[in-house]
């Protein structure tokens, strides 16, 4: 079925997220509704040779091939059999069409990011984890996975790519302090990684909206902001506080308005493009594009001198 969206999205800046909430072997999952282009019943997949051993292979159903993952092998580790009853989540995020198969869709969850909570590292194992948060719906917890960590793990060639930083050549470096509100501790040290490589070595790191947004506000009163935060760089998807409403936070306030604020995402759509503008999101782009997010950097500081 195809997941039409009219009458359920939700107003901009509001903190909350639908969740679409599926199981894998009697556990509950979930996956952000904004990811999802379709539920259909499972197809016949053609093998690919030399894969990762979760992917099933590709199918074509429309216009499009499609890639699939089979999520009960990947998060079991083991091969398991597939039912005819099985259900493909056809997912677009960093600009990529990708199947997960599952074994039910139960329906979908309006929740607030306040109620979804970032798991330690007893349950995520950090770096390692593929849960970006937990919420309770009911008497049920819910895990919501990291869909970029999967696929970033899978074809290691989707994500940040520190090639792109090399083919800017040499960099002067830069003290100016850039705030980073990112959940994933992967893409955290990827980012990290590529930024410090491409000069920027000033760099204060947030796992969620709310807690960057706190921290901003020791330097309400400076007369000098700039000094302590010249820019913010924001996931969109984030236990606690989204980065819509962080953006939405930052630029209606007349102390912090003038920060600069990216949206850096795997949701970049023309209908998110719309909603980061809405809220005053001075530039928004797709991850996995690091090599544009600098060059965006290097712009909106040098607007500023």
């Amino acid at each position: 079925m195809e997941n039409n969206r009219n009458g359920i999205l939700l107003e901009t800046g509001t903190n909350e997220v639908e969740i679409m909430e599926f199981t894998v072997n009697g556990y509950y999952y979930g996956i952000n509704v904004a990811k999802v282009r379709e539920i259909m019943v499972s197809q016949p997949v053609r093998y690919m040779p030399h894969a990762h051993p979760a992917v099933e292979g590709i199918f074509k159903p429309r216009d499009i091939v499609i890639t699939v993952v089979d999520l009960p092998r990947y998060l079991s580790g083991v091969e398991e059999e597939k039912h005819e009853k099985d259900l493909f989540i056809v997912t677009n995020f960093n600009k990529m069409h990708i199947a997960f198969r599952v074994h039910t869709v139960v329906g979908i969850n309006c929740i607030s990011w306040r109620d979804i909570h970032k798991p330690d590292n007893t349950i995520s194992n950090g770096a390692d984890g593929v849960a970006t948060g937990i919420a309770q719906v009911g008497d049920k917890l819910i895990s919501i996975l990291d869909f970029e960590k999967i696929v970033a793990e899978i074809a290691p060639e989707t994500s940040i790519q520190m090639s792109e930083i090399d083919a800017l050549g040499s960099r002067k470096k830069s003290d100016c302090p850039v705030w980073i509100a990112e959940d994933s501790i992967l893409l955290t040290q990827m980012i990290r990684e590529a930024l410090t490589k491409a000069g920027y070595v000033n760099l204060t790191t947030f796992p969620n909206g709310a807690e960057l947004w706190e921290a901003l506000h020791q330097w309400r009163d400076s007369p000098d902001l700039k000094s302590h935060v010249s820019i913010v760089i924001t996931d969109l998807e984030m236990p606690q506080m989204d980065g819509h409403h962080l953006t939405k936070l930052i630029k209606d306030d007349k102390f912090f308005k003038q920060i600069p604020v990216v949206i850096f995402s795997s949701l970049i759509t023309e209908e998110m493009r719309i909603k980061g503008k809405q809220i005053g999101a001075d530039e928004q782009l797709s991850k996995p594009e690091i090599g544009h997010l600098v060059s965006i950097i290097d712009h909106l500081l040098e607007k500023q001198k």
